[in-house]
């Protein structure tokens, strides 16, 4: 039956994070490879589901969002991102992020288009390409060191100029990072849309993570710039921000021709988002800025306990400028590589990470490399601090 399947299936794995996700349960270790919440919507916006639910909120709503869902999502463009957004034009609700990523690159893909791609990146972005058609090109983010020992990850202008080209369709942005944490700074922003303009291409940006920066920076989006609005497609959603990732409620969003073709593709991928659970994001995206606030001091309190221990356990780290991941460095560890290593992590010492390779279009990159997740109740956290600390000890 092999030849009944797909070339395009035989071209990617199953997801590496997930993979690891099962690994954990079948150890009983404790997970901090996937990235999943472990705290609660607030009571507020779970009631609000709830009350949709016996409201009559059970059927399809139409199939590009429930119009108060897209007023409310356009209001948080507008003051939080700075992007003026229409609810009728701009605003595309999907399910998750994920498909929102998928949905806007099968709307925009044609044979023989390249989309240039930062390595490393979201294991998604692989497997969206192929499936889309698209050829993707890496530009690789490196570590740079300042004078006192920190550091940051950035690209070589060079290497961004030379990555664009006739063929270039877009661009895959994501800010904050997954899986290095990096916020993508003004500069590096306006040269990335410099370019876009050049070259006559697109910004695909992946803002998930957009609340969740540390250190008094701050999250720009690039469709904010001059001459960026029309050019650039917003991804994001609720997952993350808001803890409930299983309710998967993503939007997408873009200028009006750029989103009929975005909501075409979306149709027939999707027909449309949870109906009642739309009604409920209304009531999240009303939050007052004190949720974010206390959502931020909480992650950041937890990025660095978290750093803290892989340091002391002989991890290469530093805490992250944002989302909740860190990537490690465990070469000292002397494993053949890094898969080899997060297993014997799960089965010897309990505790999970996501092997490095798997966001990384060559798994060579990222053999020597870790990530973990610091989404977890502080008590859970320090359990998994004190397992870690016995990596070098069981060595």
């Amino acid at each position: 039956m092999s030849s009944k399947i797909s070339d395009k299936s035989a071209r990617f794995t199953e997801s590496v994070i997930r993979e690891m996700t099962r690994l954990c349960l079948q150890h009983d270790a404790i997970n901090l490879s996937q990235g999943t919440p472990v705290y609660q919507p607030p009571d507020a916006v779970k009631a609000a589901a709830v009350a949709a639910i016996y409201e009559g909120y059970n059927q399809y709503s139409i199939t590009w969002g429930e119009p108060e869902f897209r007023e409310a999502i356009a209001r948080k463009m507008t003051t939080f991102n700075r992007i003026p957004t229409d609810a009728a034009a701009n605003v595309t609700v999907t399910c998750g992020s994920t498909e929102g990523m998928l949905s806007a690159l099968l709307a925009i893909i044609n044979p023989g288009d390249e989309v240039i791609i930062f390595e490393p990146f979201y294991e998604n972005y692989g497997p969206d390409t192929i499936i889309s058609g698209a050829a993707p090109v890496y530009v690789p983010l490196r570590e740079t060191r300042a004078s006192d020992g920190s550091y940051d990850f950035t690209y070589d202008a060079a290497e961004l100029r030379d990555a664009f080209s006739a063929n270039t369709k877009a661009i895959i942005l994501n800010t904050p990072h997954n899986p290095f944490g990096k916020v993508f700074t003004l500069d590096e922003l306006q040269q990335i849309a410099d370019l876009c303009c050049e070259y006559d291409c697109l910004a695909i940006t992946d803002e998930i993570y957009e609340q969740m920066i540390y250190d008094g920076k701050s999250h720009i989006s690039i469709g904010s710039l001059p001459m960026m609005q029309e050019r650039t497609i917003t991804v994001s959603g609720l997952s993350k921000i808001y803890s409930m990732t299983g309710w998967r409620l993503g939007y997408v969003i873009a200028s009006e021709p750029l989103s009929a073709a975005i909501r075409k593709m979306h149709d027939f991928l999707t027909v449309g988002a949870p109906h009642p659970l739309q009604r409920a994001g209304i009531a999240a995206l009303n939050l007052p800025q004190s949720y974010y606030e206390e959502l931020v001091a909480k992650y950041d309190k937890n990025r660095r306990q978290l750093a803290s221990v892989l340091i002391e356990a002989g991890f290469r780290c530093q805490p992250p400028s944002g989302a909740y991941y860190i990537m490690t460095d465990i070469a000292d560890f002397g494993f053949p590589d890094d898969t080899a290593f997060a297993h014997w992590l799960v089965e010897e010492i309990g505790v999970g990470g996501v092997p490095g390779s798997s966001f990384y279009s060559r798994p060579e990159l990222g053999r020597t490399k870790l990530r973990f997740m610091f989404s977890m109740a502080e008590e859970r956290l320090a359990e998994a601090g004190e397992r870690l600390i016995q990596v070098k000890a069981r060595i």
